[in-house]
C-alpha cells in the first residue's frame, strides 16, 4: 500500500516537473476576438496563459468599414433638379457612412474597455489592442501579431465568424510558420494534455506539427501516434517511418506508442476523430495542408471538425 503510494507520488512530483518545464514553451499567446463577438473567445486564452503562466496579446477587430468615396466635383450646387436630388443622395449617404464608422469606433473602444477590465481582474500579464480594417487587410493585421507570438488561440466565438475565420487562420498558419491551436465550443482549453493523439503522414508539415507541440508532447503522460493507411501514405522515409517519429519523440522524453489504422474509406479526419474518442484523447496534433490551393480544404475541415466531432483542441502546424 505504501509502495503504490509512494509510486503515485512520484508520478505527480514527474507530471509537475514536466508541466512547469513545458510552460517555457508559449511564453507569449496571441487571441483574436471581433467586437461582436463574446468574451468567450478571450476568456479560453486567458485561462491557458493562467496554466502556463504566458503573457496574452489581445487582438480586438472591427467589422470591415464602408467605403466612403470623396465628394464629386459640381456636387455643390447643381443647376438641374434631377443633378440636386442625386447630389443630396450621395451626401446622405456620406454621412450615414461617416455616423457608422463613429459608431464602429465607439463599439471598439468599449470592447477594448471590457477586456482590460476582464483581464485585469484575472491578474494577468497583457496587452490589448484594437484594429479597424477593410477585409484585405486583417490577414496582415493579425500577421504582423502573430510573428511576436508562440501562438495563436483560434475560440469558438472566432470559428463561428465566417466572415473572417479563415482570414485569421491564414494570416498566422500560413503567412507566418506559427501554430494555431482551435479551441472548437465544448472543448476543455489546456496546455498541458495528459493524452495526446498525433496524426502523422510523414510530410513536412506533421513535421513541423510535432516539433511546434514538442514541450507539450514530452509533458504529457501518453502520446499516441496515428497513422491511417500507412502504407499508402508513407512513402520515401525509410521501411518503417513509424518507428523514426516514435524514436524522435521517445528522445525527448515523450512516452509514445504507434497505432496503426485503417480508413475503410472514411475520411482520415474522420478515423483520427473516432481514435481519439476511443484513446480518450485531450488534445489533438496534426500537420495542415502545405499547398496554397488547399487552404480552403482545410478551412473546411476544420469546420467540419467541430460539427460532429469530439470537441477537442486541435493544434496545428504548417
Amino acid at each position: 500500500m505504501l509502495r503504490a503510494s509512494l509510486a503515485a507520488s512520484k508520478r505527480a512530483y514527474t507530471y509537475d516537473i514536466l508541466r512547469k518545464k513545458q510552460s517555457d514553451a508559449f511564453k507569449s499567446v496571441l487571441s483574436v476576438t471581433g467586437v461582436d463577438h463574446s468574451d468567450q473567445d478571450v476568456r479560453t486564452a486567458a485561462s491557458l496563459c493562467a496554466e502556463v503562466g504566458a503573457y496574452l496579446s489581445v487582438l480586438v477587430m472591427s467589422p470591415p468599414p464602408l467605403i466612403m468615396p470623396s465628394p464629386l466635383l459640381g456636387d455643390g450646387i447643381p443647376e438641374w433638379p434631377e443633378q440636386r436630388a442625386q447630389a443630396i443622395a450621395r451626401r446622405d449617404k456620406r454621412f450615414r457612412q461617416i455616423e457608422s464608422f463613429s459608431q464602429d469606433m465607439a463599439r471598439l473602444e468599449t470592447t477594448s474597455r471590457e477586456i482590460h477590465k476582464l483581464l485585469r481582474a484575472m491578474r494577468l500579464c497583457y496587452d490589448v489592442d484594437t484594429h479597424y480594417c477593410d477585409e484585405a487587410s486583417v490577414g496582415d493585421a493579425v500577421r504582423q501579431r502573430a510573428l511576436c507570438n508562440d501562438l495563436t488561440i483560434v475560440g469558438p466565438a472566432l470559428l463561428n465568424d465566417t466572415s473572417v475565420r479563415h482570414l485569421v487562420i491564414n494570416g498566422t498558419l500560413f503567412d507566418t510558420g506559427r501554430p494555431v491551436l482551435v479551441v472548437p465550443k465544448g472543448a476543455d482549453p489546456i496546455l498541458s494534455p495528459r493524452r495526446v493523439l498525433v496524426g502523422w503522414d510523414s510530410r513536412a508539415e506533421a513535421s513541423r506539427a510535432v516539433r511546434g507541440a514538442l514541450d507539450l508532447l514530452s509533458g504529457a503522460e501518453e502520446v499516441r501516434v496515428a497513422l491511417v493507411d500507412p502504407e499508402a501514405a508513407c512513402t520515401g522515409s525509410g521501411a518503417e517511418p513509424r518507428a523514426d517519429i516514435a524514436a524522435y519523440l521517445t528522445r525527448h522524453g515523450a512516452r509514445v506508442s504507434v497505432d496503426r489504422l485503417a480508413s475503410a474509406g472514411k475520411p482520415v479526419a474522420t478515423v483520427l476523430a473516432q481514435h481519439a474518442i476511443d484513446t480518450s484523447a485531450n488534445m489533438i496534433v496534426m500537420g495542415a495542408y502545405g499547398s496554397r490551393r488547399l487552404r480552403d480544404r482545410l478551412f473546411g475541415g476544420v469546420t467540419r471538425w467541430t460539427v460532429g466531432k469530439p470537441p477537442l483542441p486541435l493544434f496545428l502546424a504548417r
